[in-house]
């Protein structure tokens, strides 16, 4: 008898009042909230490096993109004829037919300068025929102009060709504010989750609150997992797409619409990978069973394409199957996690009991 006392606050502590579920509502919301403006201080201050970042993979692929159309409206190459005359001391008039940049300087289309053959370690080469004043920059005489007899260099990185462009006065401001709200929400993505459990935890059986590492844990680990993916292999595959349909335009690619795009995306797939560990919190706690997954397997991939539509960013079919295959792999993963992890529900006496049997 001595043990009610405990048993009836432990079962109390269970049974929370509406109001009580209010309240612990909102002090998990505040503390969220507050995670967030810490988070978003940090991110404020290396929003440039964080942009930077995120701007990558569509650099890439739009370089990529730009040096395959430049190539292809040069034209037929005719240079063979006359490279085979050419000997040491000869003078050619070279004007650029497209954008180019020339020791980081933009050089126009239609630009032309003067450039002779010089014999360098064997092989004639096309150089400056004198000092060249381009912009503020001077460009001296004998440096090697490539483009004249052979493919123009690519630079390693990126160049003035390849840098996204604002529309709007309060554009960059407007850009620093999203790059630090969406890494704020990123960094705190593990307190967030941890405030998630502890709101439900008051429903949960004493042993069910010591899953709260691993949940937390993988629920982290996934997410990181999620971003990466996107950043990696979804975008750049999105992007290449979508560049493939600008053929025979001048491409300008607006930076607030790329971020958004590019964001949406990483913390899409951040969440969608939380398939496992939702499964892994419901099936440790004997909600559901493998059995009960591959049951409804027909429905959760109807559901998951509903859901793909929704939160991608583009209405081509392309990119609904980049949301989409992933998390049909995640859900039957998932029936593995569960078959693996899943119990029946106890309660604590009965985990109790059992213990004390073996």
């Amino acid at each position: 008898m001595a043990e009610e006392p405990e048993e009836t606050e432990e079962h109390d502590g269970l049974q929370m009042s509406f109001l009580d579920h209010l309240d612990e509502l909102r002090k998990r919301l505040i503390q969220s909230v507050l995670a967030i403006t810490i988070a978003f201080a940090v991110g404020f201050g290396f929003a440039d490096r964080i942009y930077d970042f995120l701007a990558v993979p569509v650099k890439t692929e739009a370089k990529k993109y730009r040096l395959a159309r430049e190539s292809k409206l040069l034209g037929e190459d005719t240079r063979v004829a006359l490279t085979q005359n050419l000997k040491e001391g000869d003078t050619l008039l070279y004007t650029f037919a497209m954008d180019s940049v020339l020791d980081k300087v933009k050089v126009p289309a239609g630009t032309s300068v003067q450039a002779k053959i010089v014999n360098k370690n064997g092989k004639l080469v096309a150089v400056l025929a004198q000092n060249w004043i381009l912009g503020k920059t001077v460009i001296p005489q004998d440096r090697e102009l490539i483009e004249v007899l052979g493919e123009a260099a690519v630079l390693p990185g990126f160049d003035v060709r390849d840098e996204l462009v604002i529309t709007k006065v309060g554009g960059a401001f407007t850009l620093t504010m999203t790059v630090a709200l969406y890494t704020a929400i990123a960094l705190a993505i593990p307190f967030l989750l941890y405030q998630i459990w502890a709101f439900v935890a008051p429903g949960l059986y004493q042993h069910e609150k010591k899953y709260v590492i691993p949940v937390l844990t993988m629920g982290t680990v996934l997410f990181i997992i999620g971003a990466t993916f996107a950043y990696k292999i979804a975008f750049p595959a999105a992007c290449n797409f979508l560049l493939g349909w600008q053929e025979g335009f001048q491409s300008l690619l607006n930076a607030e619409d790329y971020l958004d795009l590019i964001l949406i995306m990483m913390l899409g797939f951040g969440i969608a990978f939380q398939i496992p560990t939702l499964s892994f919190i419901l099936g440790r706690v004997g909600l559901i069973t493998p059995k009960m997954l591959l049951r409804w397997w027909r429905h959760a991939i109807v559901l998951i394409v509903i859901i793909a539509a929704i939160i991608t960013p583009t209405p081509d079919p392309t990119n609904l199957m980049i949301f989409t295959v992933p998390m049909w792999a995640l859900y039957f993963l998932s029936v593995g996690i569960v078959w693996m992890f899943g119990k029946p529900r106890q309660t604590d006496e009965e985990v109790g009991d059992l213990a004390t049997n073996e």
